[in-house]
């Protein structure tokens, strides 16, 4: 990294509806450039050195983690987490994102006993500052098929009823399945999206937005304050590279 080089946070993106919202939002807040990048399809993509970047940021998407046959370029994320959490970068990963840095870790993949689409809730499994949560839970947004297990020395922070592990920390990563990211413009994209809806009744489509719109209020406090936290570390780890 030269001297006038800023660091940014390198967004992983899988697929055009899965957006980072919140996310972004507290790291510009933080003051923060960011890169988002599509690497899915190429074997052995171009990222950025990771000198150049303060933090790491995996979102959702249709595919599996291990897909690694179809989507090639899932190798060289699992390696950009594996090489981020060694040197205590911060990491993120939500939904697909959580599995990959499970999986990338240690951790196994494997499928639901069903899936989780809509909202549900979750419980508090221990305290952690990556991701606070209230002793009674909350509820969240799903939309997933695929579980994981936590690698060895995880700290699990989050469960429900269907999924053991909704939420875990390693090291400088944080995984979360649920979605805290999604605002109001990315919910009504991913309700168009034909691969988001596949399968669901407009009766589910309805209570959805329905409870999209009674629990968002304590989603976004709850959001705001995880991924400033987040922004905060990137931030440090950026002076630390500076």
């Amino acid at each position: 990294m030269t001297e006038s080089s800023k660091p940014f946070v390198l967004i992983l993106q899988h697929a055009t509806w899965e957006r980072p919202g919140r996310i972004q939002e507290a790291l510009e807040e933080a003051g923060l450039d960011t890169k988002i990048m599509t690497i899915l399809d190429t074997k052995k993509p171009d990222v950025p050195n990771p000198e150049e970047y303060c933090g790491v940021v995996i979102m959702g998407g249709p595919m599996g983690a291990l897909d690694f046959e179809d989507y090639p370029g899932l190798k060289a994320e699992h390696k950009i987490v594996k090489t981020a959490v060694e040197s205590n970068k911060p990491v993120l990963g939500i939904c697909l994102g959580h599995q990959i840095i499970a999986t990338a870790l240690g951790g196994k993949l494997k499928k639901g006993k069903e899936s989780e689409i809509g909202f549900g809730h979750i419980d508090r499994v221990n305290r952690h500052e990556f991701a606070p949560l209230e002793s009674d839970g909350m509820n969240v947004l799903h939309w997933h098929n695929d579980v994981v297990s936590v690698p060895e020395g995880s700290t699990i922070i989050a469960k429900s009823d269907i999924t053991k592990v909704q939420a875990f920390a390693y090291g400088s990563a944080l995984g979360l399945q649920y979605h805290l990211e999604v605002s109001p413009a990315i919910l009504d994209q991913w309700l168009s999206e034909p691969t988001m809806v596949e399968g669901l009744k407009k009766s589910q489509i309805k209570k959805i937005r329905d409870e999209f719109e009674e629990n968002d209020t304590l989603i976004h406090r709850v959001a705001d304050t995880t991924f400033s936290a987040f922004a905060a570390r990137c931030a440090s780890y950026a002076r630390e590279l500076a």
